[in-house]
């Protein structure tokens, strides 16, 4: 399931942050969830150079979203790059870096819209040259036509691109620390939701990690996540029912965020499911959690 085009047309070394924490900052978030097929890594060999990016397999209509916040400069076959095939889009994230989306089935944004980190922009599909549908997606640093390793480009900021946890450390800002502060209020606290994840909101977590045996570092991961998210179903309400739709804005939902998991939530989580080719049961348990975070 991978692409037969796309050649890899620089690659530059990425550069190391003075501090690589520093990068796990809430702004970016997984574009698309699947697996990874055998031969669609970055630099595996094809006809026309290395391969570019990183495809993940899903089945068409699957949602695809915005890895982190920017502009839509490109919606066109092929992105208007070379060696590049389908339907993409290319988003600016300033400062030189661009996302790339490919072989796409169905835009849902338009040239020169902003959009906002884990909105939809698209579906996948398997339109140019493939051998089945999934999405073929590219990181960009210093100028666009500058391929990095996507997995790890996306690693370095605190993104399992395989569909894991993430990771946030102190310091992060957005919508995600919003989540992450509705949980810790629903486990007594009473912090401010600004989406800051500064002193009291670290100090909180902190001390929610030392009660449950964790490292107490202040650092959301893999480790905390599981931990920190609540199994939800329909009739609960509570704080972590607007984490939960919070985090289901954040994917495009438009809910209401009043802490009550009725009907409306109930059917935003099961199309935020079905998008994800996840089981649509309409609960929230750590799988839909995690793709919701991830």
């Amino acid at each position: 399931m991978v692409a037969l085009g796309a050649a890899l047309v620089a690659v530059p070394a990425l550069a190391v942050p003075a501090s690589a924490a520093t990068l796990r900052n809430g702004a970016w978030c997984n574009p698309g969830l699947g697996y990874f097929p055998s031969g669609g890594h970055y630099g595996a060999p094809r006809p026309g150079g290395a391969h570019a990016g990183q495809d993940v397999t899903n089945s068409t209509g699957t949602a695809v979203y915005a890895a982190a916040a920017g502009t839509v400069i490109r919606r066109q076959w092929g992105g208007g790059l070379g060696g590049r095939t389908g339907n993409a889009l290319v988003i600016s994230h300033g400062g030189g870096v661009y996302t790339y989306y490919g072989h796409l089935n169905t835009y849902r944004v338009s040239l020169n819209q902003r959009v906002a980190a884990g909105q939809r922009i698209a579906d996948m599909g398997a339109t140019g040259n493939v051998t089945g549908p999934h999405l073929h997606f590219e990181t960009h640093s210093g100028a666009l036509g500058s391929t990095v390793n996507p997995v790890n480009y996306l690693s370095a900021r605190g993104v399992d691109l395989g569909g894991g946890w993430p990771a946030l450390d102190p310091g992060a800002a957005g919508q995600t620390v919003s989540v992450i502060q509705h949980l810790l209020n629903q486990r007594g606290n009473n912090l401010v939701v600004d989406g800051s994840y500064g002193t009291l909101s670290v100090n909180a977590a902190k001390k929610f990690q030392s009660g449950a045996g964790l490292v107490a570092d202040g650092q959301i991961g893999p480790l905390t996540w599981p931990k920190l998210v609540y199994t939800l179903s329909q009739g609960k309400s509570g704080h972590h029912v607007r984490g939960l739709q919070t985090a289901l804005n954040k994917r495009s939902a438009g809910l209401l965020v009043d802490g009550d998991f009725g009907s409306v939530t109930t059917t935003a989580v099961r199309t935020f499911q079905s998008a994800n080719r996840l089981v649509v049961d309409g609960n929230a348990g750590p799988i839909t959690w995690r793709a919701l975070v991830g």
